[in-house]
């Protein structure tokens, strides 16, 4: 009899193959595109705050804040993104009893961590030949940060694809939904910069604690924004992959079906 473990890790490699060499060969220089769409964002950024005579956001290098800024939301999105149709891409794994819904979104979730990494050390290398200091000075706060980020963009990813299973009317609005998340999270704009009460508002949104959280382990003269928490960025992470689990759960047979 097969060791449930094993063929579960059998399921993973070969999902994960499969998708690696579709985001890496799919289409002619698909690689590259993956490191020249962050990069284009934050030299423009980067380039637009200098235009406005900004050297220093917060305490922190203006390069490497909207970098990292960046950076920690395209985790969140490109795994939100990835889990969102793990289930359309991957239909012709589920002829196989074995491999579950789950299979398929957290491998394309845990693809998604491994190409930002590389995306992010090359960035991180070039901000360093222009003469900055690319090293986080808390790196258990940063993977804290990140991981949290990657958390809740699997729950977000896997519970907007049952969503769309079962109102597929909902599918472009959920997509929609990144563009104010992206600019609600203080990814380009400075949450110090928002007056009270508005910024209270803002901190609702758990992306811009993890945003901010991930700032903060780069550089140890940043001015957090009060009322910033990484535990609560944990806790919406947590709450959104069990959802995603159990809807998962639920809907299983109609998500494979389909």
């Amino acid at each position: 009899m097969a060791n449930p473990f094993s063929t579960t890790l059998r399921v993973w490699q070969a999902i994960f193959l499969q998708e690696a060499l579709v985001r890496l060969f799919g289409v002619r220089a698909a690689w590259a595109w993956l490191v020249v769409e962050p990069a284009a964002h934050i030299g423009f950024m980067s380039l637009l705050w200098v235009a406005m005579r900004r050297g220093n956001m917060d305490g922190a290098d203006l390069a490497l804040w909207i970098a990292i800024g960046m950076l920690a939301f395209f985790l969140f999105r490109r795994t939100a993104i990835q889990a969102m149709h793990a289930i359309d891409c991957n239909k012709p794994f589920f002829a196989f009893r074995q491999v579950r819904p789950f299979d398929a979104a957290f491998v394309r979730a845990g693809l998604e961590a491994f190409l930002m990494v590389f995306i992010s050390l090359f960035i991180f290398i070039i901000a360093a030949f222009t003469g900055r200091d690319p090293l986080p000075h808390d790196p258990l706060l940063l993977i804290a940060s990140a991981g949290g980020l990657w958390l809740f963009g699997l729950g977000y990813g896997m519970t907007a694809s049952v969503i769309m299973r079962l109102a597929p009317e909902t599918t472009h609005i959920l997509e929609i939904l990144m563009m104010p998340l992206y600019l609600i999270s203080g990814t380009i704009i400075p949450l110090s910069s928002i007056p009270l009460p508005y910024r209270d508002w803002l901190l609702v949104n758990p992306l811009a604690h993890g945003l901010e959280s991930a700032r903060a382990s780069f550089f140890a003269t940043y001015h957090v924004v009060p009322g910033v928490s990484l535990e609560y960025l944990c806790l919406w992470a947590l709450c959104s992959v069990c959802l995603g689990l159990a809807l998962y759960r639920v809907y299983e047979t109609r998500l494979v079906m389909q």
